[in-house]
């Protein structure tokens, strides 16, 4: 096996592994060994081989790594998920909140959900809600302003 073979392996591996992780790091060790594959088939001795490996794999990693991450890698709003996306939706009472016997239940986008008044008032059923905060099975709610 010619040592050129073995650094573009080497490179096939990283790449691979890359579609894995996040960040782009591994990439940079991928191009370096192909970089060094390029000066192995030119017949260029070991310790050559490993500096422009080295040489390769620092300038991209940080001269082109940068700008991938900064382009192609766009950080979006982030996106709730799961309980944190019912946070400020509006939900309607299905049974009355009252906080002496802490019973109450609220319907938000079809789901059946035990609710607490934050301001420790009762909330008569058919009220529209909105949700400040879920913790554990229990919404979080105050009274909508605006009964519609």
């Amino acid at each position: 096996m010619q040592p050129w073979h073995i650094w573009i392996i080497a490179a096939i591996i990283f790449f691979i592994i890359e579609i894995f992780t996040p960040g782009f790091v591994l990439a940079c060790l991928g191009i370096g060994c192909l970089v060094s594959g390029l000066a192995a088939i030119f017949n260029f001795n070991f310790q050559v081989q490993v500096l422009v490996f080295s040489i390769t794999t620092l300038i991209v990693f940080f001269g082109i790594r940068p700008f991938i991450l900064k382009y192609l890698f766009k950080t979006s709003a982030t996106i709730e998920t799961n309980v944190d996306a019912l946070i400020g939706k509006i939900g309607r009472v299905s049974v009355k909140i009252d906080p002496g016997s802490n019973t109450g239940r609220v319907i938000v986008e079809g789901d059946d959900w035990r609710a607490v008044s934050v301001d420790d008032n009762s909330i008569e059923a058919g009220t529209k809600v909105i949700i400040l905060k879920v913790t554990g099975t229990k919404l979080l709610v105050k009274k909508a302003d605006s009964e519609n």
